[in-house]
């Protein structure tokens, strides 16, 4: 499982708004089999700060994204769209 083109931009174009505002500095992608993870990191040393996740659900065979913030807030999204606005939010509110 991988990004496409245009959900890597749009995942890049957030990490570029959060970057230029002083928020992250570093990003990190993983990929499986069954999962591809996008992290964004405040320091190249630290744990991420965000972690954006496409997976694919065995039982439904529908694709799903799930957005996790500093490890508290676990969201579940079908749209990438949907995810990138929450990310947003949260910038807004960061500054």
């Amino acid at each position: 499982l991988y990004f496409s083109k245009i959900e890597l931009s749009k995942i890049l174009n957030c990490y570029s708004i959060g970057v230029s505002n002083g928020n992250w500095k570093d990003y990190a992608l993983n990929f499986n089999k069954n999962e591809a993870i996008f992290s964004f990191y405040k320091h190249t040393l630290a744990s991420p700060e965000c972690i954006l996740k496409k997976f694919r659900e065995k039982r439904k065979k529908r694709t799903f994204y799930h957005l996790c913030i500093n490890n508290k807030k676990n969201s579940k999204y079908e749209d990438i769209d949907q995810l990138i606005a929450s990310i947003k939010r949260l910038q807004l509110s960061i500054i």
